[in-house]
């Protein structure tokens, strides 16, 4: 049977007792106080009303209140409209159903390292047995709050500042559990626990601030480290390319004269090397000057060429 149906069948029986009772009543006052000129309807009606008005309770649907005949325990009672006797019944508590939050805070805890935190959380919860909450727990609002601080307090020295500041989740899974244990006798069921914040020392905040910093400095080192080696590695396998194919190095010098062309500047600076391409198109540019040095390539004649840079012709040997 559902605290529903027994709420409402303790209801009806209170409010039928309270409405004998205040007929009572007010027929004892109408008898007392009739005389010839003041009828019997009179007086009772009066008292009736009254009494009727001082015993009337209307409750929400989101509400149930306890009721207490002469300090005795009755039942909760709620939702909607019932009849209580006055001064004899009661209603010391009333607890609203629906979800309510609670912060509470944990300041100046050491940690398992040793470390001093202050830790903000916020809790909610809402009462699922409003008889327990009426019977076992005399504040119900001020001892949850304190068991689910003592709870936090509990945790954090357990754990270390690393996993409180990135397992924030976990523990408060963790203080979620131990608050259930200790609040579900008072009918009390926590939805859930979330932690706010977390604060520690400006001190060591700084200190953790260098520490990320030199971390980041030693991951952007590496990681250049690793560029260089790689981009050496592929510089080195495009010199063994060049040193094979001497006509490779030739279409990267091309390519080179085509980008400084292209850059928006006229200056065209060219700079005396071994390297093979970089003087196209002389003989020795395509062929290199290492091969002309060896004589695996013949040197032009000077005065055929200086005849040739002149627009004349050369001049016919004997031998030829």
């Amino acid at each position: 049977m559902s605290d529903a149906n027994i709420n409402t069948g303790s209801r009806g029986s209170i409010s039928v007792k309270a409405i004998i009772v205040g007929v009572v009543i007010s027929g004892l006052f109408g008898a007392l106080f009739a005389t010839s000129n003041l009828s019997f309807l009179a007086p009772f009606g009066l008292v009736l009303i009254l009494y009727l008005i001082l015993g009337i309770r209307v409750l929400p649907e989101w509400k149930r209140t306890s009721v207490l005949t002469l300090g005795r325990y009755e039942g909760i009672f709620g939702p909607g409209i019932f009849f209580l006797i006055p001064l004899v019944q009661s209603t010391p508590y009333t607890y609203d159903l629906r979800t309510f939050s609670t912060t509470f805070s944990a300041e100046k805890t050491l940690t398992s390292d040793n470390v001093t935190v202050d830790v903000d959380a916020i809790m909610f919860s809402k009462v699922e047995n409003p008889e327990k909450t009426v019977l076992q727990v005399s504040n119900m609002e001020d001892s949850v709050t304190l068991a689910a601080q003592t709870a936090l307090r509990d945790i954090i020295g357990k754990v270390e500042l690393s996993k409180m500041i990135q397992g924030r989740s976990e523990i408060a899974d963790e203080v979620k559990e131990i608050i259930d244990e200790r609040v579900l006798p008072w009918g009390v069921n926590v939805i859930s626990v979330e932690i706010r914040d977390v604060k520690i020392p400006s001190a060591l905040q700084d200190a953790m601030a260098r520490v990320a910093v030199a971390s980041r400095e030693r991951d952007a080192r590496v990681v250049l480290a690793e560029s260089e080696k790689l981009a050496a590695s592929k510089m080195l396998d495009a010199s063994n390319i060049y040193g094979t194919n001497r006509y490779a190095m030739q279409l990267r010098s091309l390519n080179m004269l085509y980008e400084i062309g292209i850059s928006g500047k006229n200056n065209l600076i060219f700079i005396p090397t071994e390297s093979k391409g970089l003087g196209f198109p002389t003989p020795i540019g395509v062929f290199g000057l290492s091969d002309v040095q060896s004589g695996k390539l013949p040197v032009p004649d000077q005065g055929a060429a200086t005849a040739q840079s002149k627009g004349q012709k050369p001049k016919k040997t004997d031998q030829q």
